[in-house]
């Protein structure tokens, strides 16, 4: 989807986000290193770029319209969701020598580690931490190895050499298109859903062992993919179904792209967890991440 010609650039969010903040053009000029005329520049020429008048300007200083306070919170999420775009870039790039070496499985990965790489990076700035995406075989082998610090893996089986922590619960669901045959039902069999080719992530992965656990006489995949992300997508193009995450399908589920589908008696609860290897600890940065990860999940 392009982006609206209506909509201003980050850096121009940021200084109605300062001028809110701070109540004062010349507070917020302070902040940004900018003259107070060149930071009164900024916010016309975004708000002619909204059409919207975002403050109303005062002897008592400036405050939002009723109108500019709903753009100033969608712009902060804007710049959240931006900050931690650019944390999660800077830690796959591993640009500088990192302080800190994480390995998450997939969808932990997609849906929760880049919020905790934010909160990392703002509470120790001086830690570099670099995220390896893996599935939550390649996880444990590469804790195990030393090829990273801490690892966060979605699967029930942990080797006995690793130390282990829940950080968080979801659930795998059922999804297929809302045209398909099983939309419109208020449940199918397990026979039948056993019996029927799916989409699915690839061998190792945390979401394919507790499917493989709970019903190990499923028929072979449809089609094996390595992302949440690609298996939403084959689903649609494929009008077939899969088994994944709640996390990964919240928002399809609330805006209709993908149905679930209940299975009479299954239930598919999972842990999320982090693990580390039990000779050399978890201590430092690691220590912190950890930390991090479990009170976001409180």
């Amino acid at each position: 989807m392009p982006i609206s010609p209506r909509v201003p650039e980050l850096g121009a969010l940021d200084v109605l986000l300062s001028v809110e903040r701070l109540g004062s053009m010349g507070a917020a000029g302070r902040e940004h290193g900018l003259s107070q005329q060149a930071v009164s520049a900024r916010v016309r020429t975004s708000e002619r770029l909204l059409g919207i008048k975002v403050f109303d300007r005062g002897a008592g200083g400036v405050q939002p319209t009723r109108e500019g306070a709903l753009i100033l919170e969608w712009a902060s999420l804007i710049l959240e969701t931006a900050n931690e775009l650019a944390s999660g870039v800077a830690a796959l790039r591993g640009e500088r020598e990192a302080g800190l070496t994480v390995a998450a499985s997939m969808t932990i990965a997609e849906y929760l580690v880049p919020g905790w790489t934010v909160a990392m990076r703002r509470r120790f700035p001086d830690v570099v931490t670099s995220v390896k995406l893996l599935n939550s075989t390649e996880v444990s082998a590469t804790v195990l190895s030393g090829g990273a610090d801490l690892g966060f893996v979605e699967g029930p089986d942990i080797p006995a050499r690793l130390q282990s922590r829940e950080v968080a619960r979801d659930h795998l669901v059922v999804i297929v298109p809302p045209d398909h045959e099983w939309a419109n039902r208020p449940a199918i069999t397990v026979d039948e859903f056993t019996r029927t080719p799916l989409i699915q992530r690839e061998s190792g992965s945390g979401t394919r062992t507790t499917l493989e656990n709970a019903l190990p006489q499923c028929v072979d995949p449809l089609l094996e993919l390595t992302s949440c992300t690609a298996v939403k997508a084959a689903v649609v193009a494929g009008n077939a179904p899969a088994v994944v995450s709640s996390l990964a399908v919240a928002a399809d589920l609330t805006d209709g792209r993908l149905a679930s589908v209940e299975v009479e008696g299954l239930d598919l609860p999972r842990r999320l967890t982090a693990v580390w290897d039990r000779d050399r600890g978890l201590r430092g940065p690691a220590r912190d991440f950890l930390d991090i990860a479990l009170a976001a999940n409180r």
